[in-house]
């Protein structure tokens, strides 16, 4: 969320950054607002220095045994009037800050405006793999050694869901395992299990709520939210907190499942694992100074180009253009990744730094060393790295031609030192 203030010395840059972001709000309304809530508070003010008058005046009549009953009845009417300014201000907050619920963050000066044509590859690792036969699909790779079966996940539950089976399911675990192995004893976050349910104060103090509810799973007898990642219940972990600056940077890592309502469009790119509703993720959450959150923005990527990196996985860096930036970022890369069966650039990753737009929200403070006041943190996130599209990647960039699927060396260990993915 925007500050007030901010948004009311600074209207027509904002409306700029709303246009490079292609949104459609319209703020032409909230000049008009603000000015007549300055108009109100103006007169409720001194509405109440009147009434102080008043009071003093009867206190005076009353101690020298005078009639006060005129004054106090002029008090009392002054008291309806400014009750009913105050009720007139607190229903333009409310309009207020409905508006401020749906402004996005501004992009960072760094992000290139435009729409998503206007993304720009800023880094690209490693080779595409060397494949002598036709490749085939993780689809055709599942269906043949029977550890991919939609058919059956779609009986259970319906389209867009996945099932693994024997191998693939050993597979997923190990990765997650691995990841938060890396991530812990190598990156330094704390690892976080955390509930894969949430209340709506925390889909809101992330950014996922008022906007975006119509994408997310709901329970109807509870107002809880599946998580569609573990940002939301880690990122809430500090909300309405005040930490102290010895305690930033606060790194962690969770593993969740996702849950996601939206799957997209028809066509290619949804079959299979593409485009699913429920889906494993390791997540990355840092809690940050303002002075320092570029600098761990960089440090959180590279965290997430380590995973795919030992994984042998061919990858590019994409730095997202305002139009194609998330509602809470203000800058955000995105790691893609090869698939070779597929021919294409999958999203595995996206890495975002929020400053502290997120921490509006949920209002998390710090404290800075040697002063009484607080600021709010900022915070990033990143995906270090998602299922089930590093899945797609692993098993069509690793298939052989006899139709089995080598691991990595790192993975070995947690598949029981399996060389080769079995059903």
């Amino acid at each position: 969320m925007l500050d007030l203030k901010f948004l009311r010395e600074n209207l027509p840059a904002v409306k700029q950054a709303l246009h490079h972001r292609n949104s459609k709000l319209d703020l032409s309304g909230f000049a008009a607002l603000d000015a007549e809530r300055r108009k109100l508070l103006t007169e409720a003010e001194e509405l109440k220095h009147q009434k102080n008058t008043a009071s003093e005046e009867i206190a005076r009549l009353l101690g020298q045994k005078q009639d006060a009953s005129k004054r106090i009845a002029e008090m009392k009417t002054l008291s309806q009037k400014i009750k009913s300014f105050d009720a007139k201000v607190g229903e333009i907050d409310v309009k207020m800050a409905r508006i401020l619920e749906q402004i996005p963050n501004l992009a960072h000066s760094s992000v290139p405006v435009g729409s998503n044509t206007a993304n720009k590859i800023v880094k690209e690792w490693g080779k595409r793999p060397q494949i002598v036969f036709q490749p085939k699909t993780h689809l055709e790779l599942g269906e043949a050694l029977d550890i991919l079966d939609f058919p059956r996940a779609a009986k259970m539950t319906g389209s867009n869901f996945p099932l693994y089976k024997g191998g693939a399911a050993r597979l997923e675990r190990a990765l997650w395992s691995w990841m938060l192995d890396v991530h812990t004893q190598e990156h330094g976050y704390r690892e976080i299990f955390p509930p894969f349910l949430v209340n709506r104060a925390s889909m809101f103090g992330t950014g996922q709520l008022p906007r975006f509810e119509e994408d997310m799973y709901r329970l109807k007898d509870d107002d809880l939210f599946l998580v569609p990642t573990a940002e939301v219940p880690v990122t809430n972990l500090h909300r309405d907190e005040v930490l102290d600056e010895a305690q930033l940077p606060i790194k962690y890592t969770a593993y969740t499942a996702c849950f996601r309502r939206e799957a997209g469009s028809y066509g290619k790119e949804t079959k299979g694992l593409i485009r699913v509703h429920q889906f494993d993720k390791v997540e990355l959450v840092k809690f940050t100074t303002p002075e320092t959150s570029y600098q761990e923005h960089e440090s959180l990527l590279q965290n997430a180009e380590t995973i795919l990196q030992r994984l042998g996985l061919q990858y590019r860096v994409v730095l997202l253009a305002t139009g194609d930036l998330g509602f809470a970022a203000a800058k955000c890369y995105d790691l893609e990744a090869y698939a070779p069966g597929l021919d294409m650039w999958l999203e595995v990753s996206s890495c975002s730094n929020f400053e502290a737009f997120q921490a509006r929200r949920a209002n998390i403070r710090y404290r800075p060393k040697g002063s009484t006041k607080t600021a709010y943190v900022h915070t990033l996130n990143g995906s270090g790295v998602a299922l089930a599209r590093t899945m797609v990647c692993l098993l069509e960039t690793y298939q052989e031609a006899d139709g089995r699927i080598r691991m990595p060396d790192v993975l070995q260990p947690y598949l029981h030192g399996q060389t080769h993915l079995d059903g």
